[in-house]
C-alpha cells in the first residue's frame, strides 16, 4: 500500500503539469492568431496593391537618370498627371515608365538639338542628362488629343515614346498610374516629384 501512495503526484507535481499544459493551450492559440492576422493583413496589402498601389520593377535604360534598371517603384492609381510626372502604362502587353511632356490640348514642339516646347514654352528639363530630337516621326509641332497624353523618356537618344508613331499618345484608358514612390535600392528610397526625382 505505501509503494502505490509513493508512485502518487504531489500537489505540486500536478500544478506544475496543469500549468504546462495551459502554457501549451494558450501558445498555440496565441501562435494561431498572429498567423491568422499574418494572412489577413497580407492579403489586404496585395488587394490594396492591386487596386490602388501597384508595384512594378524597373527595366531598361529609357528613364535613366532618373530611374534605372531594377529600381522597385509604387504607383498611385487614382491620380491627375501634369507636365513633369512619371506614369506607367500598358503598350504591347508590357508596362512602360515615361514622363509626362503635355496632355490633352497642349502643342509639343522638339528643335533639332532636342529642347522641348509645349505651348511655346522652352520646357526646363533638370532630369536629363542631355538633350536628343530621338526616334521622332511624328509632324511637329504636335497638338495631343482629348484623353490622351504625350510622354518622353528621360534617356532621349534611347527612349521609344510618343515622338515615333509607333507608340503615340496615351490614352487615358491604358494608363495605371502615377509613379509616386521608389522602394529600392535603399540608398534613394523615398517619395517621387516629378522633375525633383533624384
Amino acid at each position: 500500500m505505501n509503494d502505490v501512495k509513493k508512485d502518487l503526484p504531489t500537489a505540486d507535481q500536478l500544478y506544475a503539469a496543469t500549468e504546462r499544459i495551459r502554457y501549451r493551450k494558450s501558445y498555440a492559440k496565441m501562435l494561431y492568431n498572429t498567423i491568422s492576422s499574418l494572412i489577413v493583413v497580407a492579403a489586404v496589402a496585395v488587394l490594396i496593391s492591386m487596386l490602388f498601389l501597384p508595384v512594378f520593377r524597373v527595366t531598361g535604360s529609357s528613364m535613366t537618370p532618373t530611374m534605372n534598371n531594377d529600381d522597385l517603384l509604387i504607383c498611385n492609381k487614382r491620380a491627375d498627371f501634369k507636365s513633369g510626372d512619371i506614369v506607367a502604362f500598358y503598350f504591347n502587353n508590357k508596362v512602360l515608365l515615361k514622363r509626362v511632356i503635355g496632355t490633352a490640348g497642349d502643342v509639343v514642339d522638339i528643335s533639332e538639338d532636342g529642347t522641348v516646347y509645349v505651348n511655346g514654352k522652352a520646357l526646363d528639363e533638370p532630369y536629363i542628362s542631355e538633350k536628343a530630337f530621338g526616334e521622332c516621326d511624328i509632324d511637329l509641332p504636335y497638338q495631343v488629343p482629348d484623353n490622351r497624353i504625350f510622354v518622353m523618356g528621360d534617356h532621349r537618344s534611347v527612349s521609344v515614346d510618343s515622338r515615333s508613331s509607333s507608340v503615340g499618345c496615351i490614352a487615358d484608358e491604358y494608363i495605371i498610374g502615377k509613379v509616386i514612390f521608389r522602394l529600392w535600392p535603399w540608398e534613394v528610397i523615398g517619395p517621387v516629384h516629378g522633375s525633383s526625382v533624384e
